[in-house]
């Protein structure tokens, strides 16, 4: 009887040293900080430009001794890559594009969403014959890989009954296929703001394909890894990125001179891009992007971008992570 409760004492023992120790490895991983965080600033991203413009980032950061760093992102493919390579902690891009990196192994969670936009759409000259997207059978059409204007040239070319083979996709960065376009090395371009606004007002180009179900929300994402070790922080940054998109729906005309400083292009196009084509009004991610996403995804699943053996609404699922905005919103 004696063996027994000594034995059931010890268990007690280190359970409870096992307990103390996870305690201590939870307290100390709360404690931890980073000594910098790298986020992405981008042209689609207006939110991003007006934290980098006032350094609200820096400011948030700077008594806990944490530098802040930017890097430019000049399409959701390259803002992908940064998060991937660990050049950036955080980066701004198309949901739909964030799916297909998650679905190629990517770490990333999407936990905040800076705008709902309709930034793409497909592209002619004026005087193209091209009125329809039956017409792009046969032709060039530039898009950026890996972006939501060429996962919106599958879904378009899907609506049709086409498929990718039925044209010749260029894959340009979105400045180099809107120039593409308007030199005439492309009959058409699946565009991206403010590029895209701005062919239209300096060209009259042709926005021949609208559909803003089709553009999935502009998300902001996080390394998992950092996430998981620095949950805090993701909360910083969150709020600090809400204090900006506050500021953009307070005062639209400030923010539309900063877009057109940022991206070097005039004050009319960047109202265009502002004040027609983007919400800035819910910025928790939730079912609405699941919804979108699911549905961009059975596209790229049909067109093998995503692997048939994907379970696709297990990984919206995962990419989607709106516990830290839901955290921060309700504060």
């Amino acid at each position: 009887m004696k063996k027994i409760s000594v034995i059931f004492i010890a268990v007690l023992l280190l359970i409870g040293i096992a307990g103390c120790s996870n305690s201590t490895s939870k307290a100390s991983q709360g404690s931890e900080k980073p000594k910098k965080i790298t986020l992405d600033y981008a042209f689609y991203s207006p939110t991003s430009l007006v934290l980098k413009e006032f350094g609200w980032a820096e400011e948030a950061f700077k008594e806990e001794g944490i530098k802040v760093e930017f890097v430019l992102s000049q399409g959701s493919n390259k803002a992908l890559e940064f998060l991937n390579s660990g050049s950036a902690d955080f980066s701004s891009s198309a949901g739909a594009a964030a799916l297909m990196a998650k679905a190629k192994g990517a770490p990333i969670e999407s936990v905040y969403i800076y705008s709902k936009p309709e930034w793409t759409a497909l592209v002619a000259n004026k005087d193209s014959k091209i009125q329809s997207i039956s017409d792009l059978k046969g032709k060039k059409v530039a898009a950026t890989i890996g972006t939501d204007p060429y996962i919106f040239l599958l879904r378009a070319l899907n609506e049709e009954g086409l498929s990718p083979s039925d044209v010749e996709i260029v894959n340009l960065q979105h400045g180099d296929g809107a120039a593409a376009l308007s030199s005439g090395q492309v009959d058409a371009w699946s565009g991206l703001d403010p590029h895209m606004a701005r062919v239209e007002l300096e060209t009259d180009a042709n926005l021949f394909y609208r559909n803003a179900d089709f553009n999935t929300y502009g998300t902001l994402n996080v390394r998992s890894e950092f996430a998981e070790k620095y949950p805090k922080y993701v909360e910083k940054v969150i709020e600090v990125y809400e204090k900006a998109r506050k500021w953009v729906l307070e005062n639209p005309e400030e923010t539309a001179e900063i877009l057109a400083k940022s991206a070097n292009i005039d004050i009319e196009v960047a109202n265009k891009q502002l004040n027609e084509r983007n919400d800035f009004s819910n910025p928790v991610p939730g079912e609405i992007q699941i919804e979108a996403l699911t549905e961009a995804g059975k596209v790229l699943q049909a067109q093998e971008i995503i692997g048939k053996d994907v379970k696709l609404d297990q990984l919206v699922q995962e990419l989607i992570n709106p516990t830290f905005a839901e955290n921060v919103i309700k504060q």
